[in-house]
């Protein structure tokens, strides 16, 4: 794989830290800011619509750029967003900042994913994003409880410095490093297809189908890794620090999920989703079932991290296949996908939570999700199999 390839995951790296850390500065966030807890979450969902809907436009605004420029335009923005997030003492300046942060991170990625598939061959586009999600896997193992202990001993600003500070490499990189070859492969500039019909590829069934598929399995993995640290302390009754080691445990299993299946979603996607569908269902309602028992809910953790991001980076490189008619906009389709599922998962999940009902509602709302991706999936599995790479 080419280095640019990695150079992409840092900033990926970067940007999956910043979108995940949130959650436990908000306390300190709401102290510092004088503002409720609960308004202190908008800074969550200001983030998630900011990715749902600047995939496709950040996108479409940069597809005549060369890919070299837009990478280092949405990486240069991005720093600066956590710059000025880091110095405002206004919670309304900080809420812009974080949707404007979360345009540039999607229209970041929108434009990676495409510049990945150019960066190599046409059968390897799974291993290449293979590498980009890695970016994300590393952010939850390190990235994240690295964030959570940095805002314990400097505060919360010091967290948004760091994210500041470690987009300048990912921004060198992107300059120095991203060949021109890139821009040749990549068809920008007057050539690329008329927007309108890189928009017409969403008539296709078949890529509605697996941008469907992605947001159903990253709406699984999202809705319960946001709500397991309640399972960890509350159900299974460990103590508080073992929620980042599991949290970090998840992220191991996940780093092996995408790194697997990025050999196998190019030529045999048909038989991760077969098999690994089934597999993570039935590990959702084992983690429901189990995670009263320390040691089951530890193995079941590693082993759902595992299932659910071999699924969903297989069908986010999926997408990219089916979207072949819309070479500067398929990233941002599946960057969508994947948004929609981190956003809309949560959600969902949380109607389960409250007074009386227990910390297992996520786990149960995952296999659920994962159920209903499997009904829509078996009977149209034909569309997960390659596509030719001139149509």
């Amino acid at each position: 794989m080419p280095l640019a390839l990695y150079l992409l995951a840092v900033a990926v790296f970067a940007m999956g830290t910043s979108e995940f850390m949130l959650a436990g500065l908000l306390p300190d966030i709401a102290s510092s800011l004088d503002v409720p807890v609960g308004a202190a979450g908008l800074l969550t969902s200001a983030f998630a619509a900011g990715m749902v809907v600047g995939a496709p436009l950040m996108a479409a605004l940069a597809r005549r750029w060369p890919p070299r420029s837009s990478l280092l335009a949405f990486v240069l923005v991005f720093a600066a967003t956590h710059a000025v997030s880091a110095l405002t003492t206004s919670f309304a300046v900080l809420l812009v900042a974080r949707a404007v942060a979360a345009l540039a991170n999607a229209g970041f990625l929108a434009v990676a994913l495409t510049t990945a598939a150019a960066l190599v061959a046409a059968d390897q586009k799974g291993r290449a994003l293979a590498v980009l999600l890695a970016g994300t896997t590393v952010a939850t193992i390190v990235g994240v409880p690295g964030g959570a202990v940095l805002g314990t001993l400097l505060g919360w600003r010091a967290t948004f410095w760091a994210i500041a500070l470690l987009c300048l490499p990912a921004a060198f990189g992107v300059l120095k490093d991203i060949p021109e070859r890139a821009v040749k492969a990549a068809p920008y500039g007057p050539a690329g297809p008329a927007l309108r019909a890189e928009f017409g590829r969403l008539a296709k069934p078949r890529l509605i189908l697996v941008m469907a598929l992605g947001a159903l399995v990253n709406g699984a993995t999202f809705g319960t890794f946001t709500f397991l640290a309640p399972v960890v302390t509350g159900t299974a009754g460990l103590g508080e620090p073992w929620v980042p080691a599991v949290l970090g445990l998840f992220g191991l299993g996940s780093f092996l999920g995408v790194t697997v299946a990025g050999r196998l979603s190019d030529r045999r996607p048909g038989l991760v989703i077969a098999v690994g569908g089934p597999l993570s269902s039935l590990g959702w309602i084992a983690l429901a079932t189990l995670a009263a028992r320390p040691a089951a809910l530890l193995v079941l953790v590693f082993a759902q991290g595992a299932l659910s991001f071999a699924l969903g980076g297989t069908l986010i490189t999926r997408v990219l296949y089916e979207a072949a008619g819309a070479p500067t906009m398929g990233g941002s389709y599946a960057t969508a996908a994947i948004n929609i599922g981190a956003a809309g998962g949560p959600v969902l999940a949380a109607t389960t939570l409250g007074p009386g009902r227990g910390n297992l509602g996520p786990v149960w709302v995952s296999g659920l999700l994962i159920a209903i991706a499997l009904i829509l999936a078996l009977p149209l599995l034909r569309a997960a199999r390659p596509v030719p790479p001139e149509a």
